[in-house]
């Protein structure tokens, strides 16, 4: 064999992996999308892009849509802002500082499921520890998961607090990667401790916070699934239904595969738009050392 074609064949196995795992079904996705379902469903009828039209026209997906944006808005910005700041606390030389980031990194063991069914029991309005605080501290019972915008914003607490210890892992890595040196300096120079943030730490995490930004979206937009599934089941009202919750109630609650496949490619063109949008004019301010 040609020395040439070496890289190519032992490309094979991961071409197919790829192939069969992500762009199959991705194809069979867009055919699905073009066909709509009988009621009984018996019979498969080819509808076009009519599917795509209903829910542009949808006063139920125009809501959805500004649900999902806000909670994927919300949940990234606060979700960086407070890694970021519990980072640099832990990246404080202090005895024992590895216990307390093995605590801050353990809710990311912990799947989307079960960080819905903590956070369901504490925030329950009758044995929750947070209500009990709340009607303690203000005198308030809030029925965190059936009432809005509180519903939201419980799945907005749980989601950051899940993805809290990915974050932390990645930017307490950067941290530590900065040199020493930068910061004598600028303490030579009479910088300040915000000045040397902003000038040093902020423009050398650009990298790291980059890369975490486009992680997040997807993690926003696709695995807080079981979250929004075990605290509020997209209620009350509709008001919690994100577009991948509204996706599998069509898919595998209402059967209907043909409004399922549309919005699946719908999330895909979402998703490829906001990651060109991004590497396109957010990266030109990262700085790489």
């Amino acid at each position: 064999m040609s020395r040439k074609l070496v890289p190519y064949f032992l490309l094979i196995p991961t071409l197919l992996i790829i192939g069969l795992f992500i762009y199959y079904p991705a194809v069979l996705t867009l055919k699905n999308s073009l066909y709509r379902v009988s009621p009984f469903g018996n019979r498969v009828f080819f509808v076009g892009a009519k599917n795509f039209e209903a829910l542009l026209h949808s006063p139920s997906y125009q809501q959805e849509a500004w649900t999902t944006l806000i909670f994927v808005a919300v949940s990234i910005t606060l979700g960086l802002i407070i890694s970021l700041l519990f980072s640099l606390v832990l990246n404080e030389k202090v005895p024992g500082v590895g216990i307390f980031r093995t605590i801050v990194f353990s809710p990311y063991a912990v799947s989307p499921a079960i960080a819905g069914m903590l956070w369901s029991f504490l925030l329950n309005p009758v044995v929750g520890y947070v209500s009990y605080a709340f009607l303690k501290m203000f005198g308030v019972q809030s029925h965190w998961l059936t009432t809005y915008p509180s519903a939201l914003i419980a799945i907005i607490i749980a989601t950051i607090w899940q993805n809290l210890g990915f974050n932390i892992i990645f930017f307490l890595s950067g941290l530590q990667g900065i040199p020493d040196s930068y910061y004598e300096a600028a303490k030579i120079d009479g910088a300040g401790s915000v000045r040397r943030f902003f000038s040093i730490t902020l423009p050398l995490l650009s990298p790291i916070t980059f890369y975490l930004a486009i992680m997040d979206i997807i993690f926003t937009m696709f695995s807080s699934f079981g979250i929004i599934d075990i605290m509020t089941q997209g209620g009350p009202g509709n008001s919690t239904t994100t577009f991948i919750y509204r996706l599998y109630r069509d898919g595998f609650i209402y059967f209907n595969s043909g409004m399922a496949s549309a919005e699946s490619m719908i999330l895909i063109l979402i998703m490829g738009v906001v990651t060109f949008i991004y590497f396109k004019f957010v990266q030109r301010v990262v700085h790489y050392r």
